[in-house]
C-alpha cells in the first residue's frame, strides 16, 4: 500500500530505495540540530565524502558570496534560490517570505568516482555533486526532494550551483551520473551508518559491508595487494618477502617506502609490469602487453595515434580477456604498466589509498 501511495503522489520514497525521504530525511535533522558539515571515508568510494547544510540566504551573506551573486547577474540570493527551484519545478519564494527573512536549507553530498569510458581518456576521476532541496508533494508538511547535480569543482560557488541540472535518479542521462548514482547509494548507506541512523528494513541495501569499518592495515593486505596485482604470477617466497618488506617499511614511515625508485618502483619491478617512456608505439604497447598477460593482444586504432590516445583501445581490447591496464604513478614522465583482472580492480584501488602505494586507472 505505501508504493502504491508513493507513486500516487509522485514522492521520491520509494520504500525499496536508499535514495528516498525517509533515509534522506533523517540525515538532515542530524545536521541540522547536531553538526552541520561533517567529512568520513567510505568503503569503494575514493578519498573522503563531504557533507554540509547550506541555507539561504545566510550561506551567501558574505562579501565573497554578494561578489558572486553578483557576478551571476542577480541581485539577492533568494533570485539565486529561485533560479535553480525553476529547475526542479519547485514554485518561487514568495515576496512575503523574502522580507521576513525566511531560511531555504539544502543538502551538498560531494565525493570522487571513476570516470567513464568516456571521461577516462581526459580524467582520472570524477567529481560528484548532489544538491538536495527540500519541498512538499500534495501536502502543506515537507514530505519529498528534489536533487541537482553537477561533476565540475565549484570555484565559485553561485555559479556551480547555477551551473548544475535536475537529476533523474531513476534515469540517468549518461555514464557518469549513472556512476555517480550507483555510488551515491552507497555514501548514503555510509551516511546512515556513521551517524548510527536507522535505514528502514524495506530498503534494498546496496552493500552488505559496513561501509565506515575502518581496516587495519597487516602484512596480510600487502600480501593481498601484491597477489592482485601480480594476477597471482608470483613465487610465495617472493610474495612473503616483499609484503613484509613494505609492511615494515609502511609501519616505520621510511622514507625509502615512498621513494619513487627504492621503495613501490623497486617493488613492481619484481612482478610483470612494463616501464614505459610517456611517448610509446602502438607496437611497443602490443608487445609488453602480449608479455604480461603470456598471449598475443592485438587492437586496432587509428593511423598516428601514440601514447595516451592509445589507452581506449588497449583497455577495449584488454576487456575481451576480463582484463584492464593500470599504472603506478611515477609522478614522472614515465608509465610503469600492469595488468589487473577486471574484478580486482575496485579491490586494488582501495588497497592503493590503504598503502599509500599510489595507483591509477587509465
Amino acid at each position: 500500500m505505501k508504493n502504491f501511495f508513493s507513486n500516487l503522489f509522485n514522492r521520491n520514497n520509494d520504500p525499496e530505495s536508499i535514495i528516498s525521504f525517509d533515509v534522506i530525511d533523517p540525515i538532515y535533522s542530524y545536521l541540522y540540530n547536531e553538526q552541520g558539515s561533517f567529512e568520513f571515508k567510505v568503503k569503494g568510494i575514493q578519498e573522503n565524502v563531504t557533507v554540509n547544510l547550506f541555507y539561504f540566504p545566510g550561506s551567501f551573506d558574505h562579501d565573497e558570496g554578494h561578489a558572486e551573486i553578483k557576478k551571476a547577474g542577480f541581485k539577492n540570493s533568494y533570485e539565486v534560490l529561485n533560479e535553480l527551484y525553476k529547475k526542479i519545478n519547485i514554485g518561487p519564494v514568495p515576496e512575503e517570505n523574502i522580507q521576513e527573512g525566511l531560511e531555504y536549507d539544502f543538502i551538498h553530498i560531494q565525493f570522487y568516482s571513476a570516470p567513464s569510458a568516456e571521461v577516462k581518456k581526459y580524467f582520472k576521476r570524477v567529481l560528484n555533486n548532489f544538491i538536495i532541496f527540500f519541498c512538499a508533494t500534495n501536502s502543506l508538511e515537507t514530505n519529498d526532494f528534489r536533487i541537482l547535480y553537477s561533476s565540475t569543482h565549484f570555484t565559485d560557488y553561485t555559479k556551480g550551483l547555477l551551473d548544475t541540472e535536475y537529476l533523474d535518479f531513476t534515469n540517468p542521462k549518461n555514464e557518469t551520473q549513472e556512476i555517480g548514482i550507483k555510488d551515491f547509494k552507497l555514501v548514503l548507506q555510509g551516511i546512515c551508518q556513521y551517524l548510527n541512523i536507522e535505514i528502514p528494513t524495506t530498503v534494498a541495501l546496496p552493500s552488505a559491508e559496513n561501509l565506515i569499518e575502518e581496516e587495519t592495515i597487516t602484512e596480510a593486505t600487502f600480501e593481498e595487494f601484491i597477489q592482485l596485482v601480480s594476477r597471482g604470477n608470483i613465487e610465495e617466497k617472493e610474495l612473503k618477502k616483499q609484503s613484509k618488506k613494505l609492511f615494515k617499511d609502511f609501519k616505520k614511515e621510511t622514507k625509502e617506502y615512498y621513494d619513487k625508485v627504492e621503495g613501490h618502483f623497486a617493488f613492481f619491478e619484481t612482478i610483470d609490469a612494463w616501464n614505459s617512456d610517456w611517448k610509446f608505439d602502438p607496437e611497443d604497447a602490443e608487445y609488453f602487453i602480449s608479455e604480461m598477460i603470456g598471449e598475443d593482444l592485438n587492437f586496432e586504432y587509428p593511423e598516428e595515434t601514440y601514447s595516451h590516445d592509445l589507452f581506449p583501445y588497449i583497455q577495449s581490447a584488454l576487456e575481451k580477456h576480463d582484463l584492464e591496464l593500470m599504472t603506478y604513478d611515477t609522478y614522472g614522465d614515465n608509465y610503469l604498466f600492469f595488468v589487473a583482472n577486471k574484478d580486482d580492480v575496485g579491490r586494488i584501488l582501495e588497497l592503493s589509498q590503504l598503502t599509500k602505494i599510489e595507483i591509477n586507472q587509465l
